[in-house]
């Protein structure tokens, strides 16, 4: 019985790598974005990610969230084009802007940009819910079928305007924006937590990423985190 029991466990995990045989790519990736914590050398940053991020990065396979015509560079350490004239950001600035909201849980967390959906799918394995909105609306329901496809149930995604940010779900534990705006919008602390974090590219090229955290009372503090370079957070109504 032991003998068939070890034989079924070996016929399972050698499926397992016949659908996945990128493993080892995502664990090379992630080894490069600890170097990479590591040289920045920012009093604003811990020098060791969060080992649940890391964990996160090394499962989510990555490859499923790009378009086929550059599936190839999935583990590269760089941004890549998804259509639209959207990107799904480089797999360092993933895990640092996931680092960065320090998430439990049981925490629920507001997405702005759902893009690929690949930032989700990183923060569903952290976090106990979360809500990503889209405003390209062909973007929104490819992530959303992605995501339900590989199986990241605890993913809400709708189409719509981030700014505004999604009030019938509020408040969240932690929000995070990936795209880039001349400010904070006004709604998205109105919905942050008291002792909620809030990460969001801001300013022009290149853009600051910055952490916000709110106080007990409602205030706010703000920390300067690295330079990036992020797409415009685009609004309804917009000029394309």
């Amino acid at each position: 019985m032991a003998l068939v029991a070890a034989l079924v466990l070996g016929m399972l995990a050698v499926s397992a790598i016949a659908k996945d045989d990128r493993t080892a790519e995502r664990h090379a990736m992630v080894d490069q974005i600890q170097q990479m914590a590591l040289s920045l050398g920012n009093a604003a940053l811990r020098s060791k990610l969060d080992p649940r991020v890391l964990a996160a990065l090394r499962s989510v396979p990555r490859h499923a969230f790009v378009p086929a015509e550059v599936a190839r560079l999935a583990y590269a350490n760089q941004p890549l084009p998804i259509g639209f004239g959207q990107t799904i950001s480089q797999p360092f600035i993933v895990a640092l802007m996931s680092d960065l909201l320090q998430l439990k849980a049981s925490d629920r967390v507001l997405e702005i940009g759902t893009g690929s959906g690949y930032q989700a799918a990183v923060l569903s394995l952290l976090a106990h819910e979360v809500y990503s909105i889209e405003i390209v609306a062909p973007l929104g329901a490819s992530a959303a079928s992605t995501l339900a496809r590989l199986g990241y149930a605890n993913v809400t995604v709708r189409i719509g305007d981030g700014y505004e940010g999604w009030e019938a779900r509020a408040p969240f534990d932690a929000i995070m924006v990936t795209a880039a705006a001349s400010h904070v919008p006004p709604a998205l602390i109105a919905q942050l937590k008291p002792g909620g974090r809030l990460v969001i590219p801001v300013g022009g090229m290149p853009q600051e990423l910055m952490l916000v955290v709110k106080s007990a009372d409602g205030t706010t503090t703000s920390t300067r985190i690295v330079p990036v370079l992020f797409v415009p957070l685009v609004r309804k109504g917009a000029p394309n």
